[in-house]
Parts: structure tokens; C-alpha cells; sequence
């Protein structure tokens, strides 16, 4: 190869991490730069941007990228099309890498091996790193970095991603390279080619050479696969699985999550004491520390949901409850790819929506983020946990099985169902060049997930979730409580201040929309500020019928207000909107980034409301022939 220099760098000099999924390029990343990240979009796509730093022992600073995991540089998927982009220079906002890291999976060079020749003809210097070496060696790979490195024309450096001196060969190695004289080619490729045949027969040579050639089954997970993927078994233990890590989010969030509720309760109690009757006072208390308190007390759940998925993703096992969904989820048009963003939308469809990004094929990704609303969030429990308390009798069916708990089952299995009947009438019409096509992925090696890397991720998840919902929550919540709060109600006004306010309008105008499905204008009303965050409803109604503002525990005081206020028709009608309606707008809006345009949340906002309206109005007149009335 011949080599020029590279201009002085009179910056610090940028690395990109680049590796197949599942070749450990995360785990890297995290013990390179530990806490020095920070996590964005790339410019103009919502593609996740992260970067951090890394300061070597003789105090130079380096900046480190984590690309998008790519399985060849011939883009498939958004993901590999924006790893495609920062190689060639053509990221908005980011310069080409000065070296590229390229990661390989030990334990399955063939497929890793032609990224790493496909970035070589890029032009950019490169080094191998041969990452998770310590598991081929426990498999029986006797891989010799030397004559690896000799094949290939790079160094090739062994890493271990899960062990703290795991990069320190890599950290000496960094240290010593002249960085101003890298090698790279005279002739630098700015077009992508699928050399798919010709790097297959350079792997192969390669693997011949060092007689690397034989496949080493991986023992333990082969094991572990025969139990875990049996057809029988297999979804047996995964929804014994999914039934604990629920019960967890559930449980184990309840200590925090008071927590948070008392810590607003004390400052809203704090502020009432101490400031006097205004409409700072107000837009303080009801407005800004109700908002964001009301997205604040759900981050509990949404974290340790988080942490599963992450756990599970860590360990192996993720792709693998990808693999057992996948023939169910083909049966209404999807993918077992699908599995995972429609388990993340459990805790909030954001993150869910976000999570689509890792679908390749655009109408299966499209269909995705279409259904992903309908999963049940956590945000949606309180206003269940108060139309269930306040007409489901709370008495045992049979043995420990609980009434209102199996109502509270069924309204989860509702937006499921639903999803799916959603996801089939798609599939049957939507054009058949666009059909899904059968599942393709990798199944990785089992790991022990290493505490630090999940903490690390988890943070970043927090981080994510206040900055992107908390922001619109706050603005929302602000626009809201003026709407709410003004005009002020003319004199000698007998009514309650908010029928006056022009959300009060809103709501009597949309009474008349509401009523076949059994609505009043307290409810109505309700439904406004419950776009912004379905947990407002609540506090809402609260307000509606007059309950005091310091009351510390509305929920229970309006319990027996609204069973006596209202039918059980018209509980169960609202039950039933609340399982289809859409979601909150700030999902609205993650939608149109993760779109690009307006088209696709109008359509779900229509359909979503048209199948709300819809499973109100069948449930409110049934339940009127019933007699509950």
C-alpha cells in the first residue's frame, strides 16, 4: 500500500468504532471513554449519534465514535446508511474519520472479516481490533494476531470488551502511532460497490491460510439454544420471562415512584404555604411541577423495563426472543425484528418508536411505528388503576385470582390484540413488493452482561427520555394550563372556573362529539389537557369536580365521586378509548422525526381516534343493553 501524510492535525484527531451488531463495538466504546459521552442525532435523520473521549497517558485527547453497526458497507437498513456516510465524509456536520477502529468478532471472522476489507478500499487508515479473543480461545480458535495481520495489511490488536485491561494493548498502541504520518491509500474510494463475491473468496483464502476454515460450535450456547429455542419449551420460558420482568416494572418501581410523587406533593405543598394566591403560584404548582412531576413519577418503570432489555440484550438472549416470535408475528405481516421495539413501548412508545430503527426492510419499520402506539404504557396505569377501583368490585374469582386484576390483563391483552388485527389488515394492503421478507440475524454468543456497560447505557436512556419528552412535556404543560386558566370566569359565575376557560369551551363543544359513546363535558374537558400525558387526565378530572388542590391523594377522593357521577357504561366506554386512543403528542412528534413529515402522524392520529371512537361507542351500547346505564 502506498501512504502520504495526513495534514497536521491541529485538532483532535476522530475515531470511528465500525463492527458488525454483535461483534462487542459497545462494549468497547464504554470502557474507551467510560462517562466522557454524550449522545445526540446525526444532522437531518434520527439515527443515534455517540461519541466520547479518550485522554491517553501522555495527555493527547482523542475523539471516539460509535458508528451504527453495519453488516457491509452496501446500506440496507438507515443505520448502516449513515455509517456509510461518516466513512465517506458525507455526514452532515462531521468531518471523515482520521482511523478507523474496525471491530471483529473473534468468534465468527467470516462474516466479520468482509466489513473490515470493504473498509479497507475506502482509503482510510484502518486497524483491526479482534475483539471477544477470549472466547475463541475458550471455544478452541487458536487465532495468531501476527499472521492475521500479515493477510490483511492492518495491525490487528486483541481486545476484551468486558474486562477492565481489556484495551490497554490498544491504549499502547494509540500512544505510539505517529499520527501524522498515517498510511493510507493514493487512490481514496468515495462510491460504495457490493463486492459480496470477491470479498467472500478473499475471507475464505484467508481462513484456509490460517486454518481458521473449520466452524468451533460454541458449547455452552449450543446448550443453552436446545432448552431456550426448543418449539415447545422456548415460549414457555419467554413468556414466564416477560410475565416477571412486567410484574418488576410494576413492583419494584414502587418505592421510587413514591418517592418522586411525595418529593413533588412537598414542594407543591411548600410553594402553596409560602407564596400567595396568583397566577405564578398557579402555573408553578398545576402548571410546571404537575407537568413534569406527572413524566418524572413513570421514570422508574420506564428504567427498569430499560434495564431487562438491556440485561437480555447483553447476555445474547434478546435476538433469540426474536427468533421465537417470529413465526406469530409473520402471521399478521411482521418480523420477529418487531418484537423488541413493541416490548420497549410497554414503558413508553417513544424509545418503542425509536427502537424501529433497526428494521431494515421501510415497510416493516413503517408498520411498526404504526402499532407501536397501542401497546399499553405505563402512563396509561393510573387513569386504569381509577376507572377499575371505582367500578370493578375487588373480590377473588377463584384461589388468588383477583377481578379487578384480571380486567386490568384484559386491557392489556386488548391493545395487543388489537395491534395485531392493526398489523394484518396492513400486510393484506400494502402493495407485494413491499412484503416482508423471511427473518435474517445473527444469533450471538451468550455473555455475562458486565454492570458497568448497563449503567452506562441506562444513564444514556435517562438522559434521552427527560431531554426529548421532558421538554415537550414543559412546553405542552405550560400551553395547556393557560388554556385552562383563562379567561378568568365573569362575575357572579356560578360554575366552576375552568367551564369558563377556553379549554372549558373546547370541552362542551366537544360534548356533543362525545356523547353517543356516553362522554360528559367533565370528561371532555379531561380529554385535552390528556393529549399532552395520559397520567393529566387524572388530575384533571380532579380538578373538574372541584377537589381541592392540596388534596394530597386525588385519585382516591375522586374515586367515589365518579361512581356515583357516572354509569358503568360510560366507565367502560372510557376504558375502552384509552386502549386504542393515541398516545401522547410528544409521541406525535417522535413520530414525525422518525418519519420526516407530517403524512405519517396524521394517518395514525386518524385511524387511532376512528378505532377509539369505534371500540367506545360498541362498548357503551352494549353495556347500555345490559341495563348498566
Amino acid at each position: 500500500m502506498k501512504s502520504s501524510k495526513i495534514h497536521f492535525f491541529d485538532r483532535d484527531p476522530l475515531l470511528a468504532l465500525l463492527g458488525n451488531p454483535n461483534c462487542g463495538k459497545t462494549a468497547l466504546f464504554n470502557l474507551l471513554t467510560g462517562s466522557r459521552q454524550k449522545v445526540a442525532n446525526y444532522a437531518g435523520v434520527t439515527v443515534e449519534r455517540k461519541e466520547g473521549r479518550l485522554t491517553l497517558a501522555s495527555g493527547k485527547s482523542l475523539r471516539i465514535l460509535d458508528l451504527p453497526g453495519a453488516y457491509s458497507l452496501y446500506p440496507r437498513s438507515l443505520d448502516e446508511r449513515v455509517t456509510c456516510n461518516v466513512l465517506l465524509g458525507r455526514a452532515e456536520g462531521e468531518k471523515r474519520p482520521d482511523l478507523v477502529l474496525c471491530v471483529l468478532n473473534a468468534t465468527n471472522l467470516r462474516r466479520n472479516l468482509r466489513l473490515v476489507l470493504a473498509a479497507k478500499r475506502l482509503g482510510l487508515p484502518c486497524i483491526v481490533l479482534l475483539n471477544m479473543s477470549d472466547i475463541a480461545k475458550r471455544n478452541g480458535l487458536k487465532i495468531h494476531s501476527a499472521d492475521l495481520a500479515a493477510e490483511l495489511g492492518l495491525p490487528v490488536i486483541p481486545t476484551v470488551g468486558v474486562n477492565a485491561h481489556g484495551v490497554d494493548d490498544l491504549r499502547t498502541y494509540l500512544e505510539e502511532l505517529d499520527w501524522l504520518n498515517l498510511p493510507v491509500s493514493t487512490t481514496q474510494i468515495n462510491t460504495l460497490t457490493n463486492y459480496t463475491e470477491t470479498d467472500n473468496q478473499r475471507v475464505q483464502h484467508i481462513l484456509e491460510k490460517l486454518a481458521l476454515n473449520e466452524l468451533v460450535p460454541d458449547v455452552l450456547a449450543d446448550r443453552l439454544d436446545r432448552v431456550l429455542l426448543q418449539p415447545i419449551l422456548g415460549p414457555i420460558i419467554l413468556i414466564a420471562l416477560l410475565f416477571f420482568i412486567f410484574q418488576a416494572v410494576f413492583s419494584w418501581a414502587t418505592m421510587p415512584m413514591e418517592a418522586i410523587k411525595w418529593a413533588v406533593d412537598a414542594t407543591a405543598s411548600f410553594l402553596s404555604s409560602h407564596m400567595p394566591d396568583s397566577w405564578l403560584r398557579s402555573l408553578l404548582i398545576n402548571g410546571i411541577l404537575a407537568g413534569l412531576g406527572g413524566v418524572l413519577v413513570f421514570l422508574p418503570q420506564i428504567l427498569i423495563l430499560f434495564f431487562f432489555i438491556l440485561l437480555l440484550e447483553e447476555s445474547g438472549y434478546l435476538p433469540r426472543a426474536a427468533f421465537l416470535l417470529d413465526r406469530l408475528m409473520a402471521t399478521v405481516g411482521l418480523s420477529g425484528r418487531s418484537f423488541i421495539p413493541l416490548l420497549s413501548s410497554f414503558a413508553c412508545a417513544i424509545p418503542g418508536i425509536m427502537a424501529t430503527r433497526s428494521i431494515s426492510n421501510p415497510r416493516d419499520r413503517l408498520v411498526t411505528i404504526l402499532i407501536a402506539p397501542m401497546m399499553t404504557c405505563s402512563a396509561r396505569l393510573p387513569v386504569y388503576a381509577l376507572l377499575i377501583s371505582a367500578f370493578i368490585p375487588n373480590q377473588k374469582l377463584w384461589a388468588t385470582l383477583d377481578l379487578q386484576g384480571l380486567v386490568l390483563f384484559l386491557l392489556y391483552l386488548m391493545g395487543i390484540v388489537g395491534a395485531m388485527a392493526v398489523a394484518w389488515i396492513l400486510n393484506h394492503f400494502t402493495s407485494k413488493q413491499f412484503q416482508v421478507h423471511a427473518l435474517m440475524m445473527e444469533l450471538p454468543s451468550y455473555h455475562l452482561p458486565r454492570l458497568g456497560n448497563l449503567l452506562t447505557s441506562l444513564w444514556q436512556r435517562c438522559e434521552i427520555f427527560l431531554r426529548r419528552v421532558g421538554g415537550i412535556i414543559f412546553i405542552l404543560t405550560v400551553c395547556l394550563w393557560a388554556l385552562s386558566s383563562f379567561p378568568a370566569p365573569p362575575l357572579g359565575a356560578s360554575g366552576a372556573p375552568i367551564e369558563y376557560s377556553f379549554a372549558g369551551m373546547l370541552g362542551k363543544a366537544l360534548a356533543v362529539l362525545f356523547q353517543p359513546i356516553g362522554f360528559n363535558w367533565q370528561i371532555s374537558i379531561a380529554l385535552v389537557p390528556g393529549l399532552a400525558a395520559r397520567e393529566v387526565v387524572v388530575s384533571s378530572l380532579a380538578t373538574v369536580y372541584a377537589l381541592s388542590a392540596a388534596n394530597n391523594n386525588t385519585s382516591e377522593a375522586l374515586i367515589p365521586l365518579i361512581s356515583q357521577a357516572w354509569s358503568l357504561a360510560t366507565a367502560l366506554s372510557l376504558l375502552a378509548w384509552f386502549v386504542f386512543a393515541p398516545q401522547c403528542l410528544s409521541t406525535i412528534a417522535a413520530v414525525k422525526r422518525e418519519t420526516g413529515g407530517w403524512k405519517i402522524p396524521l394517518i395514525m392520529l386518524s385511524y387511532l381516534f376512528a378505532l377509539a371512537y369505534l371500540a367506545s361507542f360498541v362498548t357503551y351500547q352494549i353495556a347500555l343493553l345490559f341495563g348498566w346505564g
